[in-house]
């Protein structure tokens, strides 16, 4: 499986695309200020075609390029319909079922905390990793703002039930796994 990410914009929000392999099609998870260049640049460089948009979140730090890109490749933006107020372009809404898109299974599940829509995407790796995008739900040694209790409850309920060797993808700042995590006690407040 391919994985490219790279930060961008003054607030250093992450951007992934994924894709089962170089040379086929991919998704896009948060686009957001400045993505522009660097998703095109890695579309090029990798050669990718994004057949969707998957947001975490509608924060502009994770959003902003997205409605550009869906529009320059006549693909769907999907985000879950509680942060659809956040976000002023169409989109898809997201619930809790997988989506199969550009020859990938993505998990959804909805961990409300940080807004009401936050989601975090899963995959398993055909190599048997397991990975899951936690925009800004859960970080390296952090867990995000918003609501706490309500956070508390989607990382208790969502994300540590995951086994250790789960690689985080969070939406700023580097890769950890979960078992990382829950040995620091980021999620275990």
């Amino acid at each position: 499986m391919l994985v490219v990410g790279f930060a961008t914009g003054a607030l250093r929000a992450n951007c992934y695309l994924l894709a089962p392999e170089a040379g086929g099609p991919c998704v896009v998870v948060d686009p957001g200020q400045e993505a522009a260049g660097p998703v095109g640049k890695a579309l090029g460089e990798h050669g990718l075609t994004p057949e969707a948009v998957l947001l975490t979140h509608g924060h502009p730090d994770h959003v902003d390029a997205a409605g550009p890109l869906a529009e320059r490749h006549g693909i769907p933006v999907w985000l879950h319909p509680a942060d659809s107020p956040l976000v002023p372009i169409s989109t898809c809404d997201l619930g809790e079922e997988s989506l199969a898109v550009a020859g990938l299974t993505v998990g959804v599940a909805h961990t409300p905390g940080h807004t009401p829509g936050s989601v975090v995407f899963r995959l398993d790796t055909p190599e048997g990793g397991r990975l899951v995008l936690t925009g800004d739900t859960l970080f390296a040694g952090s867990v995000g703002r918003g609501d706490q209790e309500v956070l508390a409850a989607s990382l208790r309920d969502t994300l540590l039930p995951l086994p250790d060797d789960t690689v985080v993808l969070p939406g700023h700042g580097a890769a950890t796994t979960i078992g990382r995590e829950r040995r620091q006690a980021a999620v275990a407040r």
